[in-house]
């Protein structure tokens, strides 16, 4: 990209994909995953509560003739027999991916509310422009201090659905700079997917992942610090790296003797709150999807009170919000229709216990590096952190164990895959949800993005290495 491009406001920049549509992407994996039900083997493991029991896996029988695929009425896989999907179940699936996220999806929504409403008493504008003026406009320095604040919520607190309220935040930062909305989408995604896949002391994946393995929860921090560290750094010259290639520069026309009202101060006074508050809920409370929708709600009407905003003009801005987040939260709905698909068909179970065999039998440098590959693949079949670890810790812990691994290096085998493959996959309804939000195409963020996940993923490789030799 040239800078003349590069440095063109969010609202005149009007590019043309090859790609498809959003949503008719994730239609075409719905149906790539209706044709795996057909192809791959149906099985399934014992399980004692979600958890899968180890060296219980065994085959189903399965109906693999097209008869199956114009059943009228979804076919029912259960102990004795599985069945693949047919058009009428893959189509099914859709609403039931909508039902089963619908937390998620009315969180998503939620949040473009609130944020309407901010949008329209003009705080955040003034804010941020009050912001450049204290900076100078200097990316180089606001983008290192944001992503280092962004990346210690995820990695130490488990942050990442609540980012989707950052996104907005940062677009209208990026439109001042006249950067576009690539850079605000990635300053964001990058930092908490870093994170994500260091996970110092990140509750959501760790208090499940290591009590599977027999490991202390929260322990072995350290090595992931310095993980973290590493990572974050790497992440940051990429972004800044990418900012300096566009030859960019300070806009001229930047108002650096920007006033606060007083209204404005008290409406962004509340947001800062509201920000604590949320960060005490999540790691204090421990509120899921429906706790912060409702969060959110709240905030908006505390917002147009604080600004003096009429019920009619509060409520539209509300809506009009949320109309911005409608194709986020559609797209959640449809990536948990590609798990249902292959779950109803009992084909994930097959996928974890043949990737499960490949590592076996390696040296435990080998060994511990298929585990990330495993992982990674698992990825884009269950994008859910818990999911993941529910399904793949018991299988690969054992299998750890006798290859001379211990739990701790296969836990991080299971942060490093899990965090890797969310930086790409499209069957991931938050990162599509992070892009939907920050108005970027996916064609788009795979060609920013795939050099620094290739970067990470051959740098995770050697970690894995090091942390076999040290007897992590």
């Amino acid at each position: 990209m040239n800078q003349q491009t590069e440095t063109l406001p969010i609202k005149d920049v009007h590019v043309k994909s090859r790609m498809p549509h959003p949503i008719m992407m994730m239609l075409l994996i719905i149906l790539v995953a209706a044709g795996l039900t057909y192809v791959l083997d149906s099985g399934e493991f014992q399980r004692s509560g979600h958890m899968v029991v180890p060296g219980t896996y065994k085959t189903l029988d399965k109906t693999r003739d097209l008869h199956s695929l114009f059943e009228p009425a979804p076919a029912k896989s259960d102990g004795g027999k599985a069945y693949p999907a047919s058009v009428v179940s893959a189509m099914v699936a859709i609403p039931n991916g909508l039902v089963k996220s619908a937390s998620l999806v009315f969180m998503v929504m939620f949040i473009g509310g609130m944020f309407g409403v901010l949008r329209k008493t003009g705080a955040l504008d003034a804010g941020i422009d009050r912001l450049l003026a204290l900076t100078r406009g200097n990316v180089y320095a606001l983008a290192p201090i944001l992503m280092f604040a962004i990346a210690c919520g995820s990695t130490f607190l488990g942050l990442i659905s609540e980012y989707l309220v950052i996104i907005p935040m940062v677009l209208m930062l990026a439109e001042r700079l006249r950067l576009r909305p690539l850079f605000a989408t990635a300053l964001v995604a990058i930092a908490a997917k870093i994170g994500y896949l260091a996970s110092v002391t990140n509750p959501l994946a760790l208090l499940v992942a290591q009590p599977l393995v027999q490991v202390p929860p929260l322990s072995g921090a350290g090595l992931r610090a310095a993980i973290f560290v590493l990572y974050l750094v790497i992440g940051i010259a990429y972004l800044l790296l990418h900012v300096k290639k566009t030859g960019y520069t300070i806009p001229a026309d930047l108002d650096y003797g920007s006033k606060l009202s007083t209204r404005h101060v008290l409406v962004l006074a509340v947001l800062g709150a509201s920000v604590a508050g949320l960060v005490l809920g999540t790691s204090r409370s421990h509120w899921g999807n429906p706790q912060l929708g409702a969060y959110y709600i709240f905030v908006g009407m505390l917002i147009a009170v604080i600004a003096r905003m009429s019920a009619r003009e509060a409520s539209e801005a509300f809506i009009e919000g949320m109309k911005g987040m409608m194709l986020g939260g559609l797209l959640i709905g449809l990536a948990k229709a590609v798990e249902i698909i292959l779950d109803e068909s009992r084909v994930l179970d097959t996928v974890i216990y043949q990737l499960a065999s490949l590592v076996e039998g390696h040296s435990p440098s080998l060994a511990a590096q298929g585990m990330v590959a495993v992982e990674m693949v698992l990825d884009v079949l269950i994008p859910s952190t818990s999911g993941k670890a529910a399904i793949s810790m018991p299988i690969l812990g054992p299998i750890g164990h006798l290859a001379g691994i211990s739990g701790q290096t296969v836990v991080l085998a299971f942060l490093f895959g899990n965090g890797l493959t969310n930086m790409v996959t499209p069957t991931s309804g938050m990162l599509l949800a992070y892009l939907a939000t920050g108005r970027v195409s996916f064609s788009a963020w795979l060609r920013f993005i795939l050099p620094l996940f290739c970067i990470l993923t051959a740098l995770s490789m050697v970690m894995m290495v090091v942390a076999v030799q040290i007897g992590y």
